[in-house]
């Protein structure tokens, strides 16, 4: 059994996180750590934990677990992903790792040198639904793709949630942005050549609020938007020169809508429906890191793919404030 630590008493591990890792077949969470020591035996006694450290220091230095997972504020994902790695622990951190590509280098160095696992929480390439389009699109099922179309937002106005702080690495790009973009790139399995954006801020927060996005990928194009400030959705459609698949729930399946993807033909005479009810990706993602942290030849989410998916999305800020075409 994989033994878990969690560095934080964050809301996506008590809510999403945690209860995986105790329902995976293959871990356990072993202990919780917070800077304060009350909220980390809180935590722990909720989910039957039998450590709690008062510091993260103090997690990483000790034998009782195996690897950690950190859903601290983004700007603190590269410095503790580094921290746990040099203390020989293999680490899934929550997304984005970084706010720049280019800050992802010093953690595939510190990935190296101690010959350890880290992967960025990218819960959706374990869905069984995204395998399926995936598949479907490869395969054919709507021959020449020529346009994919997104959306995710969601309405935040608590100026004390650290996705309405900057300095926290807050905003919509880098908390929901990086969704349709990985997906598309985990579908096709192709990279965006170059991005257009209009990219909005609040006058307050100073994040990005909303953002509407165009990505050249050669052969087709991703549009979507995100914001932080717009009524609650999600969709993906891939839509190709016989017919289009449509993911009701691309990333939150459960919350949005149920786990169903469509299969539409040219002139809509049929329609092909995929459930897949109960499916729990948070699970699914826990369960293959273990696998692939013990050693397995388990296909997960590398440090490399975050490098294309962040440049992505540094594009996506540099054309926002440019306005023309912005090379990946």
């Amino acid at each position: 059994m994989f033994r878990w630590g969690v560095l934080s008493t964050a809301k996506i591990g008590r809510d999403h996180v945690l209860p995986a890792i105790q329902d995976a077949e293959n871990g356990v969470l072993t202990a919780v750590a917070s800077r304060d020591e009350a909220r980390a035996r809180e935590l722990a006694d909720r989910f039957g934990v039998p450590h709690a450290f008062g510091s993260y220091e103090a997690m990483l230095a000790s034998d009782t677990i195996d690897g950690v997972y950190i859903p601290l504020p983004t700007s603190q994902h590269v410095e503790w992903a580094i921290r746990a790695a040099d203390a020989g622990k293999h680490v899934l951190v929550e997304k984005p790792l970084a706010l720049k590509a280019a800050d992802i280098a010093p953690v595939i160095a510190a990935r190296d040198r101690n010959k350890v696992l880290i992967c960025e929480a990218f819960m959706v390439v374990y869905h069984p639904q995204w395998h399926k389009v995936r598949e479907l699109v490869q395969g054919g099922a709507i021959g020449r793709l020529r346009h994919v179309q997104g959306a995710f937002s969601y309405h935040l106005m608590d100026p004390t949630n650290m996705r309405n702080i900057l300095e926290l690495g807050g905003g919509a790009l880098p908390d929901i942005g990086v969704y349709p973009t990985v997906s598309t790139r985990y579908v096709t399995g192709k990279e965006p050549i170059r991005v257009q954006a209009s990219v909005e801020r609040d006058k307050n927060f100073g994040t990005d609020i909303y953002s509407t996005t165009r990505a050249d990928f050669g052969d087709f194009d991703l549009t979507f938007y995100c914001s932080t400030q717009m009524a609650l959705r999600q969709f993906m459609v891939f839509h190709g020169e016989k017919g289009f698949i449509e993911v009701h729930a691309p990333f939150n399946a459960g919350d949005y809508d149920h786990h169903r993807i469509e299969l539409h033909n040219q002139d809509h005479s049929e329609v092909q429906i995929f459930r897949f009810p109960g499916t729990r990706q948070y699970r699914l993602e826990a369960e293959a890191f273990a696998r692939a942290a013990g050693g397995a030849d388990e296909a997960v989410f590398t440090l490399e793919d975050s490098v294309k998916n962040q440049k992505v999305i540094d594009a996506i800020f540099a054309a926002g404030t440019g306005g023309g075409w912005e090379k990946v």
